[in-house]
């Protein structure tokens, strides 16, 4: 049974920065409207990230067969020669030559809090990656990437009766309520967390019964609060692991979208798909960076069984 899993989403790098004040003390609320001010920012690092590539990591980790379809720059040939060592599938991921791989840039100060600037790049190019070019597959997920790319993609995966998950993210404030209520009515399932599912709702005026009667599964999580399934009419509750520390939360949802990928490609019942995400997340959130975790299939399996009494 093929159980590949087309990933469609951003491939990005993530410059963080730390100033080691408060942004409070320098922007002045009055002055708002004129701001010119620089931070200090003593450290600096490169993560790698984008939400198609942390989800094809945990998902090969799991045991997975992940493809990544999205675009890369004309500097990311280092990030090509990583996925190829990770032993992730990078034929699907197009080159455009005369952009910038999509670059977000985040100043944290000492409390936290960030102010943030995201270059899209080369990911406005999304849309020229074609799914028919990549079949058979399995499932396919549609993460954060290009509007048009996204747009694109779910068409492509009705026409190939692909089924798919529809996950927004942060583009969700790119579409309007018609094209999400076309979103919903042409994916298989929806994952969102629950302030990106307000949005949904308020947006299309359609209620969570509305949604998810439309829907194989929809899938809301709720942080520390853990996660509902809603599929086939029932609604699962889907508990939080509890992590050995709290480090970053950064892509732990993507960690967690991969344990679902799993549990549809292995034909898991949604209780146990739900719980292996939980899981993931939680290994996540205690590294920092996106993609800096690492585990087998064998010790998620345990601790899996350790974590719920039984084994997937």
């Amino acid at each position: 049974m093929n159980k590949t899993s087309l990933i469609c989403g951003s491939i990005a790098f993530d410059k963080i920065m730390q100033y080691h004040g408060r942004f409070g003390d320098i922007l002045l609320a009055d002055q708002l409207h004129r701001v010119n001010v620089s931070f200090l920012v003593p450290t600096l690092r490169t993560e790698y990230g984008g939400c198609a590539v942390n989800i094809a990591y945990n998902l090969s980790m799991l045991g997975g067969d992940p493809l990544i379809m999205g675009t890369l720059g004309q500097d990311g040939a280092a990030y090509l020669d990583r996925m190829w060592l990770q032993g992730l599938a990078t034929k699907a991921i197009r080159t455009i030559d005369d952009a910038y791989t999509a670059q977000c840039f985040v100043t944290a100060d000492q409390d936290n809090n960030q102010i943030n600037a995201f270059h899209p790049g080369a990911m406005q190019f999304s849309h020229e990656n074609n799914l028919a070019d990549h079949l058979p597959l399995r499932v396919a997920i549609i993460s954060p990437d290009g509007r048009d790319g996204m747009l694109k993609h779910a068409r492509d995966c009705v026409a190939n009766k692909v089924p798919f998950m529809f996950d927004p993210g942060q583009q969700l404030p790119m579409f309007n309520g018609e094209e999400l209520i076309q979103f919903i009515d042409q994916a298989t399932y929806l994952a969102c967390n629950d302030y990106e599912f307000e949005m949904v709702m308020d947006r299309t005026g359609l209620s969570l019964h509305d949604i998810a009667a439309r829907l194989d599964a929809l899938i809301v999580t709720r942080g520390e609060e853990g996660s509902d399934i809603y599929a086939g009419g029932e609604h699962y509750k889907i508990p939080v692991v509890a992590a050995e520390k709290v480090v970053d939360p950064t892509g732990c949802g993507d960690a967690y979208r991969a344990g679902l990928l799993f549990g549809i490609a292995n034909d898991l019942d949604w209780p146990t798909s739900g719980r292996l995400a939980s899981l993931l997340g939680s290994i996540k959130i205690a590294h920092q960076g996106a993609q800096n975790h690492s585990f087998t299939a064998q010790q998620i399996a345990d601790r899996f069984e350790a974590a719920f009494g039984y084994r997937f």
